[in-house]
């Protein structure tokens, strides 16, 4: 590992970056799918190097911190041998290979995108000079499972789709929304390979943005999409098919060139797509393979002791396939469990201190770092949803799951778009002090937060302002709403009379 001077913003495996509470290290996980044997080393390594603990983020990676020595290149070897760390070092910063968590295993998908995930990883591993891509360049494959990733961003999302009219199953490339072109399976990897040197090419003679290298938005800005795609195909052996776009679904909005651009994936899903709730991958699902069944666990803030994976990998050995998933919405999947095993693999999860519920509060939360990990948050993001949940836990139940977003500043690197209810850190002056406080938004109707609801909220009043919230809620509102629904149904004036008592005006 380099000296901490020297430590990369991006941290990968090999090269981690330096945080408040630590080094931070973070490995990826292409597809989120881990084996037994995998699972061990990394509760080993964790013991030996770390604090104990671990967390899955929000791009199904699992993230150390607080390394606390420095790791000798025999268990990088290791690790490269367990398929745990990048077969080339240059490469491994880029970010992890989205898939959804089901895929494989999933009732309604339409393609199983696991031998994609491999190609494209195998594609970096052997393409060292892609190194001089953006660490944060991302690729997503959706293979129309209930458990979908359609509505999360990646730069370049591919989406399968049923052309009725053939029973024909290709995908859907999406890049700042729908570009309309379609891809068989057989040629998604040249087409990503295409879409990434075209890419590459441009951030060469471009200037840093920032410091840092362009991102693809920063292209598509430049160039449009479609200046962008003519290039591409260039140096493909085959030409595109397009499908019609309804161009109602255009985003009016301009970029910063006044080209208008199509809306991103979660603002532009296609007649037949399904953006699913955040926690629905949570609780006891029947597979597409009769007779298992996966179960979706719920780790508060993307926690996991590594006790907690090392016997979680144990059950996974002992009662299904020896196979652990990791979600982007920092949860965990055990899959192939038999039915009649499943009671058993229910009860041993609860005997680890951890559930299945999507209706728990704990199954709720979404943080930063917060002040504890990153110096530009205004909060102690993750001690204070934590404490937060304790407080609420004791004082109401709620019957359908809330999504709700604690954020130190407005960078919002935990959470891209608005969503239930997000918190985003403040300071405030109060009797001559700075003191730690929340903006609180609602609902999914303005980017990027919602609309606010409760301004500078202290610290130690905000759990009241969210139990407000949820009790409105479950009083008010119509059938099937969700918390979003509910709120963007009314007006700010009168959803703020609704929420903020008389004696808080």
């Amino acid at each position: 590992m380099l000296a901490l001077t020297d430590l990369p913003t991006c941290p990968g495996l090999f090269y981690g970056s330096q945080a408040r509470d630590g080094v931070l290290s973070r490995m990826r996980i292409p597809g989120g799918i881990l084996n037994v044997q995998q699972c061990w080393s990394i509760a080993n390594l964790i013991d030996r190097y770390s604090t104990g603990s671990l967390q899955v983020t929000n791009r199904a990676n699992l993230q150390i911190r607080e390394l606390h020595s420095e790791i000798p290149p025999s268990v990088w070897r290791e690790l490269q041998e367990l398929g745990l760390a990048s077969r080339r070092v240059e490469v491994d910063p880029i970010r992890n290979i989205m898939a959804s968590p089901t895929a494989g295993i999933d009732r309604q998908q339409l393609v199983d995108t696991r031998p994609l995930v491999a190609a494209w990883d195998d594609y970096l591993q052997t393409h060292p000079e892609l190194s001089e891509l953006s660490a944060k360049f991302s690729i997503g494959f959706d293979g129309g499972e209930t458990v979908s990733i359609r509505n999360l961003r990646n730069d370049i999302l591919l989406v399968a789709e049923r052309i009725s009219t053939k029973s024909e199953i290709v995908f859907r490339l999406y890049l700042n929304g729908d570009t309309g072109i379609i891809i068989e399976e057989s040629q998604c990897i040249a087409v990503l390979a295409a879409l990434t040197n075209v890419y590459l090419e441009y951030t060469k003679y471009q200037p840093r943005i920032n410091g840092k290298k362009p991102r693809l938005r920063h292209l598509l800005a430049d160039w449009d999409a479609e200046i962008y795609l003519e290039k591409v195909e260039q140096n493909l052996p085959f030409a595109f098919r397009r499908r019609s776009i309804d161009l109602s679904e255009r985003d009016i909005s301009q970029n910063s060139c006044g080209v208008g651009i199509l809306p991103a994936p979660e603002r532009l899903l296609t007649a037949h797509s399904r953006a699913i709730a955040r926690n629905s991958n949570l609780g006891i699902h029947p597979q597409r393979q009769s007779d298992f069944s996966y179960i979706g666990i719920a780790l508060p803030l993307g926690r996991l002791e590594s006790k907690q994976l090392r016997n979680l990998a144990n059950l996974a050995q002992n009662l299904a396939s020896s196979t652990l998933r990791l979600t982007p919405w920092q949860n965990l999947v055990i899959s192939d469990i038999p039915n009649p095993q499943v009671s058993e693999v229910k009860q041993q999860i609860a005997e680890l201190g951890l559930h299945s519920s999507a209706t728990r509060l704990d199954s709720c939360l979404i943080a930063c770092a917060g002040s504890s990990g990153c110096a530009s948050s205004a909060t102690d993001t993750q001690s204070d949803a934590l404490a937060m949940v304790r407080d609420l836990a004791q004082k109401l139940t709620i019957d359908r799951s809330i999504n709700i977003h604690f954020s130190g500043c407005e960078k919002s690197c935990a959470q891209h778009q608005p969503i239930d209810i997000t918190l985003v850190g403040t300071q405030i002056q109060r009797e001559n002090q700075t003191i730690a406080a929340y903006n609180i938004y609602a609902g999914k109707k303005d980017l990027p937060f919602g609309r606010q609801i409760f301004p500078a909220i202290s610290v130690p009043e905000m759990p009241r302002a969210i139990e407000r919230m949820l009790r409105v809620y479950q009083q008010m509102r119509e059938p099937g709403d969700s918390f979003s629904e509910f709120c963007d149904r009314w007006a700010i004036a009168k959803l703020q009379e609704f929420l903020i008592p008389k004696n808080q005006n």
